[in-house]
């Protein structure tokens, strides 16, 4: 007997339901849950004391001394950066690029250990920018604050305590929470990756290098971990 196509029709309904329910039901739960407009502050003089004060208790001159910086972020991919070249080196699987930070065009691809020039070198670029951009702004974010196009806020929080709201050239904001010691604790973010405004990712574990610089080693973001480890920071 041949099954009808208004019954092929319903189980298949069945199927997506089935598997997309349960997701659509804990978006909405976390969506009112966490969701908060971004807040609104005031820049100038304070806000800038504020990120200065950050800035310190993280010893930014060590950071910006630093010139070669190691990591690898969730155990998947790592990174070396040449701050001096303005290069970074990215390895995952059987990977390796060398991105030119300031000429994308310029940089070089390895596949198990050969260099490779085909289609697929440019499709590995594009990949390795992308998991560049991501996986080093965990690392590197609380330095970015005064970068070109930035903006800085002074925020109150509800238990009255002073936060540091940035917005970057791109238009994302991030809302620095910081501890006793202008340290950063934890920062929500409003970006246009993200569905939920103002979700929480902490900022914790921090690390010393060698040479100084902090690096936090962990953060927890709603029900996942990201860690980074391997870091090494040298200043030749």
């Amino acid at each position: 007997m041949k099954t009808k196509p208004k019954k092929i029709l319903k189980i298949i309904t069945g199927i997506i339901v089935f598997f997309t329910l349960p997701s659509l039901l804990l978006f909405g739960f976390i969506y009112f849950k966490y969701n908060e407009e971004l807040p609104q502050g005031i820049s100038g003089k304070e806000a800038d004391t504020l990120a200065y004060k950050m800035l310190e208790a993280l010893d930014f001159e060590a950071f910006k001394k630093t010139v070669h910086l190691e990591w690898t972020f969730k155990k998947r991919r790592h990174y070396e950066l040449d701050k001096l070249n303005n290069t970074c080196e990215v390895y995952w699987k059987a990977n390796k690029v060398i991105l030119d930070l300031d000429d994308y065009n310029q940089s070089k691809v390895f596949i198990h250990g050969f260099r490779n020039e085909s289609e697929m070198a440019e499709e590995l670029i594009a990949k390795a920018l992308n998991y560049y951009n991501n996986d080093s702004f965990w690392v590197l974010a609380p330095y970015k604050i005064f970068d070109k196009g930035t903006v800085r806020e002074l925020i109150k929080t509800t238990d009255n305590q002073d936060a540091l709201l940035v917005t970057m050239a791109s238009g994302d904001s991030y809302l620095w929470l910081l501890d006793d010691n202008y340290k950063p604790k934890a920062f929500k973010m409003w970006t246009s990756k993200l569905p939920i405004d103002g979700l929480e990712a902490s900022w914790s574990d921090w690390k010393t290098t060698l040479n100084g610089a902090q690096i936090p080693t962990f953060h927890k973001f709603l029900f996942f971990g990201l860690e980074i480890t391997d870091i090494k920071g040298t200043i030749n």
